[in-house]
């Protein structure tokens, strides 16, 4: 049984970014994927229409990172393409 003292940091941010690339990927065509979480670094990959975008920085750090912070404000948010 899960309880609030057993979920992770790390799976809240994964869980997430699920919801925002799920958002993403329906009215944009793009993705967002967990790749890893090293103390508050936490990098993403931009998938989908995304790539090769030139508003992908805009994405990365407007939309995921602003989105990251409102929940983990000490977390940094670095792109892993």
């Amino acid at each position: 049984m899960t309880t609030p003292e057993t979920i992770t940091r790390e799976s809240q941010i994964k869980h997430l970014l699920e919801n925002l690339s799920a958002y993403i990927e329906q009215f944009h065509g793009g993705t967002v994927e967990f790749v890893s979480l090293a103390g508050d670094e936490l990098k993403v990959r931009l998938g989908g229409a995304c790539l090769n975008c030139p508003l992908l920085p805009a994405t990365l750090h407007g939309w995921v990172e602003g989105t990251v912070h409102q929940f983990f404000p000490d977390v940094h948010v670095v792109s892993a393409n």
